[in-house]
């Protein structure tokens, strides 16, 4: 008898010490929301439609890049254009995409110039009840402690106006240690290599999720998740990637063959504008070239979305589609944003 208490007393704190296995949380006040990622605001009816159909309520705002120019200097680039308004109801967060670069280049110098150079333009173009702020940036290893200097110079000055800051935060940045923000977006795409043409899918595939998945539960910060709806038009000569191409017209006979269902032959070589750039910049197609097709499959987006949500209950109570445009939003269907929407 006295054996068989011992027994059960070790299943106990076995059964306790997993029960205390530290398990993150979703963010305060989730809604459901999509990234605004052009030089240019405005919104045509099928973007209208899509905030109206899924109840968008929080739209994150790309306003400007922050990059190094030629004489080593931090500076913005591609600052947004507000030609229209966002829908009532619609919250607007702020969001700043800074090249890992920046970094190397005493970036904390610049956290009060970018606080006041955000609130500027919302006040300039009228956009009310802002609440937060959200920093993009491809962080490494090497430049962590110079990222995490600025966002603690940044949230202060934020805090000092009671508004909050969020950061993205890509798969590799799991490992490392959590930025100083209020919360943080999980990057759900750009998770494969796009560099080989002969790879699985760079957007986002699920074997290239799971080796991440084990830093999901103990990951100190709150988190949401992002999700993908774009595709893209990988411009490889040989093996060798070259570009994105843009928005391509792939059915232009003149300019391509289709060989596969998602491969082309260029057969006329040709400049193309790179609209990407702020920069009068081409991008250059010869005759030989192979252009590829890449965009995940629903279903594989449900499969990550639902292994997140076995790892990190909640993670998904905020989902943020990348991005509002119109030529993503047909990408899929209306049901298949809702499972992707809806925990």
């Amino acid at each position: 008898m006295k054996s068989f208490n011992i027994y059960i007393i070790l299943i106990a704190a076995m059964l306790l010490i997993v029960g205390c296995k530290p398990v993150g949380k979703g963010i305060d006040n989730p809604k459901p929301a999509v990234y605004y990622w052009r030089t240019s605001l405005y919104f045509d009816s099928t973007e209208r439609q899509f905030l109206s159909d899924h109840k968008i309520e929080k739209m994150y705002v790309r306003y400007f890049d922050v990059v190094v120019d030629s004489k080593k200097q931090l500076r913005p680039n591609a600052t947004i254009t507000f030609k229209d308004s966002v829908p009532q109801g619609i919250e607007v967060i702020p969001t700043i995409f800074i090249v890992n670069e920046c970094c190397k280049h005493n970036i904390d110098t610049i956290a009060q110039l970018l606080v006041d150079r955000v609130l500027q333009m919302d006040e300039t173009h009228d956009i009310k009840g802002v609440k937060e702020l959200q920093i993009d940036c491809d962080w490494t290893a090497s430049t962590q402690n110079a990222y995490f200097a600025f966002l603690e110079k940044v949230r202060r000055l934020l805090q000092e106006k009671g508004m909050t800051l969020s950061a993205t935060i890509r798969l590799h940045q799991l490992s490392l240690p959590a930025p100083p923000v209020d919360y943080g977006v999980l990057m759900m795409y750009n998770t494969g290599d796009l560099k080989n043409s002969k790879q699985r899918n760079p957007i986002l595939d699920k074997r290239d999720v799971e080796p991440y998945l084990k830093y999901l539960a103990g990951y100190s910060l709150p988190l949401c998740a992002a999700y993908p709806n774009f595709g893209w038009q990988l411009l490889y000569t040989g093996d060798k990637f070259r570009d994105i191409l843009y928005s391509e017209d792939l059915n232009d006979s003149t300019l391509y063959h289709k060989v596969a269902e998602n491969k082309y032959f260029v057969i006329s070589s040709i400049d193309l504008p790179n609209y990407l750039s702020s920069n009068a910049t081409f991008t250059y197609l010869n005759a030989g070239d192979t252009v590829m097709v890449v965009k995940p499959e629903a279903s594989t987006i449900v499969q990550v979305h639902d292994a997140l949500s076995h790892e990190r209950p909640g993670i998904n109570d905020q989902v943020i589609i990348y991005s509002l445009n119109n030529s993503s939003i047909n990408n899929y269907s209306p049901i298949d944003y809702e499972k992707i929407y809806r925990p």
